[in-house]
């Protein structure tokens, strides 16, 4: 009798749903784009609108629904240091331009950790803006043998994920990867799964040619490039000035995001394209991530050795 009159209950709910067509809803994920602009004498261009800018993924172009001009959202921004013995003269330099940068940068909403990368990679000071807590990690800076950059990359990477805001690496490196553990692909891959920028501010020998990496530098640049941060190199020993344009680059973002619609189906990654129509492509440089990956799993490294 109760399951009879249950049925009678349902009856009208169940032909209504039979009359209905099935109704299926995706949700998307958000992606945020940090978007930098200069003209064409590397000048930063502000006062841009949401309508100035248009977004492709793989080629379809999609709707912006959050814009903010010059971004204030918090830092969540980690400094690796190269303590490598290839770096040894510069260490002191490294640390003083690094307080200084650092004081300059925290804000009550940001969270920094420093992390330094040698045969390992060795965790100074967990996420905080405390400025006594950043200078006594700097102050502890020691050495090694090896350089563990892409295994910096990718820890870095793993520890800023799990953050939400603005993540940003900024990396102080003279060249490339000696320690052979993670690859450069891994590494990449990683910080764009993290949504994690890379600033690389490369500190190369005095000498012309003598130490130098041409090939870890490149690298240095394309990871800055893919991400959509930066590579600077230190002119003349000034490492001051280079965080200087570190720190005035991320102060002068343009938060763009948008959610995925009409998406390319069976891709693994997605490529975005940002451009601002109403210009000549040659009148802006307009700086981004290059794209992000779907929830496919990654490649994982052979062996990783956790920061301590």
């Amino acid at each position: 009798m109760f399951f009879f009159s249950l049925l009678l209950l349902l009856a009208p709910s169940l032909a209504a749903q039979d009359d209905a067509s099935p109704t299926f809803r995706i949700e998307s994920k958000l992606v945020n784009l940090f978007v930098n602009v200069t003209d064409q004498n590397g000048a930063i261009v502000g006062g841009l609108n949401k309508e100035d800018f248009k977004v492709l993924e793989d080629g379809r172009s999609q709707e912006i629904a959050v814009f903010e001009r010059q971004s204030e959202m918090p830092l969540d921004l980690i400094l690796a240091v190269d303590t490598s013995a290839s770096t040894f003269k510069d260490r002191t330099r490294e640390r003083d331009a690094s307080k200084a940068f650092l004081h300059g940068l925290v804000r009550p909403q940001d969270q920094i950790a420093i992390i330094e990368f040698a045969t390992y990679v060795n965790l100074l000071v967990p996420f905080t803006n405390k400025a006594s807590q950043l200078e006594h990690g700097l102050n502890s800076l020691k050495g090694g043998d090896a350089t563990a950059l892409y295994d910096a990359i990718y820890l870095a990477s793993d520890s800023l994920a799990k953050q939400h805001d603005r993540k940003v690496l900024v990396l102080v490196s003279d060249g490339g990867d000696t320690a052979k553990s993670t690859t450069y692909q891994q590494a990449l891959e990683h910080a764009l799964r993290g949504e994690v920028m890379i600033y690389s501010v490369i500190d190369v020998p005095i000498e012309a040619s003598a130490g130098r990496d041409i090939g870890g530098e490149h690298a240095l640049i394309t990871l800055a490039e893919q991400t959509g941060g930066k590579s600077f190199y230190v002119e003349g020993g000034n490492l001051e000035k280079a965080f200087s344009k570190v720190s005035e680059d991320l102060r002068t973002q343009y938060l763009l995001g948008y959610y995925p619609h009409n998406q390319m189906r069976n891709s693994s990654f997605h490529r975005i394209s940002v451009t601002i129509p109403r210009a000549a492509s040659s009148d802006f440089m307009v700086r981004y991530k290059a794209g992000y990956y779907s929830e496919a799993a990654e490649q994982q490294p052979k062996r990783r050795v956790p920061m301590d």
